[in-house]
């Protein structure tokens, strides 16, 4: 389903791709890491798969599985050190898909610092057609295996204590308002995205509160979107933040594609006022924490029930197209404010062994078409938060990202003193 809407969607301009850029210490011997990487897709050969051609009146879009990488696209390149390359590389990542008809749809760059003691980064471009990041991040991990000789095995997720009742849904906003939209800022004239990567403390959670980190993000993500939009004289409308959810297992057995699923998460404007106090932001949190709570409980499809309909093989996949194309467009009012995309803790230590290191920074970040044209993506290595504002160029301009940043980061530090 995830994988027909968004192949019906396509736009040259803003491509749907996911970055992964993950920084590590040292230094990689060139041939063992393609050597590595290589035997990782093999030992995930769900990720070995390109578009299938069809006729015309077919009813599905298909993949075929293939034996080894196309041999038309190299799965490792090492662009050349200099002084521009990290900025380069990032600005592919947002700008160049790659291709659906070679397999696998993911691209690994490897980018060196031009001293020795700069370290690398890698940086894994994904086509979300076709996958997820957290589905590559478990790729990039086999790989970390192969090639340090050291264990990468996911750690145990965080033990939450069980819910001593269900979560309330009763006080939830109405979702049959239009949400509000993020407010333009000052665009840039080329179509796009362009994003801002940042390192920030993990927010604390007071002992026994029953909201978590990913709730605390999830209040400052929409109080930082409802400042911004009085700052720029919006008037006060109920947002809406998509939020992925992912139930999938970590290990080797983790299936590979688009595994998440997609809800929303409701604020009322009043809702958002007067959080400098610390009695009504703890109200904030716990709002959040029983919608969340709720909405990760509900069985529902990847993409809603409408999806769910929408992409049923009863007529051609090409009306499909017209007619999804034209419901998207009609559907507009309706998209959510923004999504923040909340990784967590990365589950794999990604260490690569003597020589390299283990990565001390992983940023990831998720497509920002319009009319969103904003998405908030964060992650936690080695204790600190990693957090990527990615937008719209027709939206948002350099400026902006980092006045939204500041902003996050304000509001993150408020959700860590309510009482």
């Amino acid at each position: 389903m995830v994988d027909e809407v968004a192949r019906h969607c396509h736009q040259d301009e803003e491509p749907e791709t996911v970055h992964i850029e993950v920084h590590l210490p040292g230094r990689l011997d060139r041939a063992r890491l393609t050597r590595a990487f290589t035997d990782a897709l093999h030992r995930h050969p769900r990720i070995l798969m390109r578009e299938a051609a069809g006729p015309w009146y077919r009813r599905r879009y298909e993949w075929e599985l293939t034996a080894d990488p196309d041999p038309d696209v190299p799965v490792v390149t090492f662009p050349p050190p200099r002084r521009d390359a990290l900025r380069e590389a990032r600005t592919r990542a947002l700008s160049q898909a790659p291709p659906l008809s070679s397999a696998p749809p993911i691209r690994l760059e490897v980018v060196e610092g031009s001293k020795e003691d700069e370290g690398t980064v890698l940086f894994l471009t994904i086509n979300h057609t076709a996958l997820d990041g957290p589905a590559c991040l478990r790729i990039l991990a086999t790989a970390a295996e192969l090639y340090g000789g050291r264990d990468n095995a996911p750690a145990a997720p965080p033990v939450r204590a069980p819910d001593s009742a269900p979560p309330a849904r009763g006080d939830t906003p109405s979702t049959w308002a239009p949400p509000a939209r993020v407010a333009p800022g000052t665009p840039e004239p080329s179509p796009g995205n362009a994003m801002l990567v940042t390192e920030l403390s993990v927010p604390r959670r007071p002992k026994g509160a029953p909201w978590t980190v990913n709730d605390q993000l999830m209040a400052a993500t929409a109080l930082t979107i409802a400042h911004w939009n009085r700052e720029h004289g919006a008037r006060p409308r109920p947002l809406r933040i998509t939020m992925p959810v992912d139930d999938r297992p970590r290990g080797t057995d983790m299936p590979i594609g688009n595994g998440t699923r997609l809800v929303e998460v409701p604020f009322a404007p009043e809702e958002l006022e007067g959080t400098e106090d610390p009695a009504r932001m703890a109200a904030l949190l716990r709002r959040t924490a029983d919608r969340t709570r709720a909405l990760k409980s509900l069985p529902r499809p990847q993409l809603g029930r409408g999806a769910a309909l929408l992409t049923a093989p009863v007529v051609p996949v090409a009306w499909r197209a017209a007619v999804t194309r034209g419901l998207r467009r009609a559907a507009v009012p309706w998209t959510s404010t923004t999504l923040l995309s909340n990784i967590g803790r990365v589950p794999y230590p990604l260490d690569f062994g003597e020589g390299a290191g283990r990565a001390h920074a992983v940023w990831f970040s998720a497509p920002a078409r319009m009319p969103r044209g904003l998405t908030v993506t964060t992650a936690a290595t080695a204790g600190r938060l990693h957090l990527t504002l990615r937008w719209s160029r027709t939206l948002l301009g350099p400026g902006d990202g980092a006045h939204l940043r500041d902003l996050f980061e304000h509001y993150t530090h408020t959700t860590q003193e309510p009482s």
